[in-house]
């Protein structure tokens, strides 16, 4: 086939012509395109226009490449190239002259367009990428092309070339034609509300013009009460939007008030509406009192001759001093509340810590369980690298984050544990088959000294496969060494996940339940081997439950779903939908794991703006459902954003002794899901103390009035004669029977102890 032949839909300057001569209007013609020129494998001249591709194959660009009879290669390059001439008549009609948009299918996995060899967009992150691969199968991609900034050439042949790179399975591009628009001027204008919750709490509203012809019109912004309805304020103001200038404006709210703002913007040219609504973030934990309040379980435990390291979580004005006048020997108490030492012989030790400060002292009596089988005693809480940093993760970042969860008031509520996910491994191991740190963390067992010296716990990652989920170095056949490593760095906890694991299965054709469990036996069997304790986390891949068999492989917690991302859909999959039945898998000691924390600012290394994070896409309700339901389940509390970056909403989240002594409960009964009508969920646990922990969920699209009593009798969870008292966890308020009765709005919840 010729170059010419690949080109769809463009009208013919002849039609133009005789369009006019007929009087009849002129509109924009859109250019549809669903062949290219293909071949596979890698070579960057390829986007060059004069590159000779006439002996390339034809390919239909809606389907993956390896349906169409080319190799399902893993790993793999593709490259289209499509020769296109785009006529002028693409503007015929329109109101502004200088802008394109170029609407391409799918990607399989990550793709680059170029237009006469000019990347005009990219969507994923190819392996080269110096902050590592990124697959972004289903994104859209839609890539604005300015004319004359870009070197599109009107009435004249294009080269449109795309390459593609496939992790696996299917491959290239697929699913809608490529298509040429001509947007109208009023569609170059976007808006973005930004919520800043530091302090003083406003929402700033952003006009931004994406071309160059100017435009009028109306601008509107109310706020509103969510739970009454009732306007707060509003502002309507007349506006001219130009491209380089955008428009801002900041509103002010009431952060302990849940507010709704809509903003609006009417064109005055086209009547085109632009409209943005944004829940804003709202704090529902009362402040701490300035008094010593302790905030903590209790209880720890470690192995006979382990290292104690535990940091007391006590909140108050600081200076603050903490003693203790009956400490066992062997374990020493820094008068910042840093509990270290070494208990040899098994037992339970039961002592006293006092805090105390200008504005008083509070006491907790506290049992150091000493036995072969006590650690984990309660679900670990701390802070994990991937959400925000993914391969990117440095050093200098995770001190970033560990010296904010001190300076922040996170550590006082009980995390403790800084651990970093992949990317911290070095290209290859030494002579002797041991394992260093790449160049991003140029003293790691320096930094586990400066977490140990503040009481805060280390966490490290690694696969029982060649290789991680990231491509580094795994453990395979290298077991005894790196747990040794490790105990010499002073790790405490490992996440060892699935990855590429797979591979030996493939091999051996070994797919039995054994199979599975096998690789985590033999780690396990060196952790143990170590004079320190490491929690022991386990991966979710393997095409099992791990929840079966992880208790087996005396793992302290596995996960029970596939990763998280911050998403709705992901939040209801992850925890409604694949938590539901599994309480019985869960015991002290061994913790269901549905994944980390998806609140404050992420990004998993992307790259999004300078700092490589953004605010989660979850809404404020779905935050409060996500932090709810997690400690119902009694789930690992890591935390997945920038400490250093967080905001008072975000702190108010994780800073609820209340809700969090709900994790922490020293029964360790995982919630069940007890109620499902319609889209009301119910989920309950009971506590060490007696009482009941209840969350009501509204996992639908609308508002939906609630009897919160009638819920939780009809399950026969209130005994009349037993129960006297509902409490909002949350607002740290007990509920009298005219508030019983409430809104849910969609994604939210009410949280409840009964006693």
């Amino acid at each position: 086939m010729t170059k010419k032949s690949i080109v769809r839909n463009v009208c013919p300057l002849f039609f133009v012509a005789w369009l006019t001569l007929m009087g009849m209007p002129l509109r924009a013609q859109n250019v549809t395109v669903s062949k290219a020129l293909f071949r596979q494998g890698d070579d960057k001249n390829w986007a060059l226009p004069d590159v000779d591709d006439s002996s390339w194959s034809e390919i239909d660009i809606t389907t993956p490449w390896d349906k169409q009879g080319f190799p399902q290669n893993t790993n793999a390059y593709g490259w289209y190239r499509i020769h296109l001439t785009i006529p002028n008549s693409v503007f015929q009609g329109a109101d502004q002259q200088n802008a394109l948009i170029f609407h391409l299918p799918k990607a399989d996995d990550v793709d680059e367009c170029f237009l006469n060899g000019k990347l005009i967009g990219s969507t994923g992150r190819m392996p080269t990428n110096p902050a590592g691969y990124f697959g972004a199968v289903n994104d859209v991609r839609n890539y604005v092309v300015d004319i004359k900034k870009d070197g599109l050439r009107l009435d004249a042949e294009n080269v449109i070339a795309v390459r593609v790179y496939n992790r696996g399975g299917s491959g290239g591009l697929f699913g809608q034609p490529l298509t040429i628009t001509c947007p109208r001027a009023a569609d170059g204008l976007s808006m973005s509300l930004t919520d800043e919750n530091d302090g003083a709490s406003r929402c700033d509203v952003e006009i931004n013009n994406a071309y160059s012809t100017a435009t009028s019109g109306t601008f509107a912004v109310t706020l509103t009460d969510r739970e009454t309805g009732a306007q707060i304020s509003s502002l309507t103001k007349k506006l001219s939007i130009k491209r380089g200038k955008p428009v801002r404006l900041s509103v002010p709210y009431d952060k302990h008030q849940m507010c709704l703002l809509t903003a609006t913007y009417s064109d005055a040219k086209t009547g085109k509406v632009l409209t943005e609504s944004k829940q804003l973030k709202y704090i529902l934990t009362p402040a701490a009192p300035a008094t010593p309040r302790f905030n903590g379980a209790p209880v720890w435990g470690v192995r006979p001759g382990s290292p104690v390291i535990y940091r007391f979580p006590v909140t108050g004005e600081r200076p603050m001093k903490f003693t203790c006048s009956n400490l066992p020997a062997g374990l020493q108490l820094t008068e910042s509340g840093v509990l270290s030492g070494k208990i040899d012989r098994a037992g339970d030790l039961t002592f006293t810590v006092v805090a105390e400060n200008d504005k008083g002292r509070a006491q907790q009596d506290f049992t150091l369980k000493v036995g072969a089988d006590k650690i984990g005693q309660t679900p670990p809480m701390g802070w994990n690298s991937w959400n925000c940093w993914g391969l990117t993760v440095t050093q200098e970042k995770v001190i970033s984050s560990a010296q904010a969860l001190i300076d922040k008031g996170l550590a006082d509520y009980g995390y403790s544990y800084i651990n970093i996910d992949d990317g911290w491994e070095a290209p290859t191991r030494n002579a002797d088959g041991t394992l260093d740190a790449n160049e991003k963390f140029p003293s790691m067992k320096g930094l586990v000294d400066w977490l140990h010296e503040r009481g805060l716990k280390f966490g490290i990652y690694s696969a029982p496969g060649a290789t991680s989920c990231g491509g580094y170095l795994g453990s395979l056949g290298y077991e005894k060494e790196d747990a040794e490593v490790w105990n010499r760095w002073g790790v405490d906890y490992l996440k060892y996940d699935w990855c590429s694991y797979e591979r030996v299965r493939e091999e051996e054709n070994d797919w039995g339940f054994a199979s599975c469990l096998r690789p985590y036996l033999l780690m396990q069997k060196y952790l143990r081997q170590q004079p320190r304790d490491i929690f022991y986390s386990l991966g979710p891949l393997g095409g099992t439950q791990v929840y079966l068999w992880g208790i087996y492989c005396d793992g302290n917690s596995w996960r029970t779903a596939q990763d998280i991302n911050d998403t709705w859909k992901s939040i209801y999959d992850v925890g409604f939908r694949q938590q539901a039945g599994l309480s019985k898998y869960s015991s002290i000691g061994h913790w269901n794991d549905p994944d980390m924390l998806v609140v404050g600012k992420v990004g998993y290394g992307l790259g999004e703006n300078t700092n490589g994070l953004r605010e989660t896409r979850l809404t404020p309700d779905e935050q409060y459902t996500h932090i709810t339901l997690w400690t119902l389940v009694s789930s690992n509390m890591l935390i997945g954003c920038d400490i250093a970056q967080m905001d008072d909403f975000t702190l108010g989240l994780l800073c609820n002794n209340e809700v969090n002594a709900i994790d922490q409960d020293l029964l360790g009964k995982q919630a069940d899901r007890v109620l499902k009508e319609g889209d009301i969920e119910v989920w309950s646990r009971p506590l060490a103390d007696g009482a009941i922990a209840v969350g009501i969920f509204n996992v639908g699209e609308k508002d939906l009035q609630v009897d919160m009593k009638a819920l939780i009798n009809s399950q026969c969870i209130i005994n009349n004669s037993q129960y006297s008292t509902i409490r909002d966890l949350w607002r740290q308020k007990n509920l009298s029977e005219d508030t019983l009765k409430c809104k849910i709005p969609p994604h939210g919840c009410r949280y409840l102890k009964v006693f």
